[in-house]
């Protein structure tokens, strides 16, 4: 149990953490180009060349963070990866998207 909490706080503190993406990906929220996934990655909603690059960028990020998590705590790449995806959606604004379970991308 204690191991899922200190993992949660780690995956929260990261989504939490700025990047040198932070301005860009915020805009490309707000405008509808990207949105958040339950597999803790971030998605093309609609496809610009600026978009897929930053897509490209901010998940390299993610998921070397995402694999330093896992080896500190002794738990798979994708359960960090899961629950980021879930603390991502949870904190996404309302009129963002993200992509339900079954593959669609909505509104929040």
């Amino acid at each position: 149990m204690m191991k899922i909490i200190k993992v949660a706080l780690m995956v929260t503190a990261l989504t939490m953490a700025g990047s040198a993406f932070a301005l860009e990906l915020d805009q490309a929220k707000t405008q509808g180009l990207v949105g958040e996934q339950p597999n803790g990655y971030l998605g093309v909603v609609k496809a610009t060349p600026e978009a897929v690059q930053l897509v490209s960028d901010v998940n390299e990020k993610r998921r070397q963070a995402y694999e330093r998590i896992a080896r500190q705590n002794g738990i798979t790449l994708e359960q960090v990866a899961n629950l980021a995806g879930q603390k991502a959606i949870e904190k996404t604004a309302g009129g963002e998207y993200i992509k339900t379970p079954d593959g669609q991308w909505i509104k929040k």
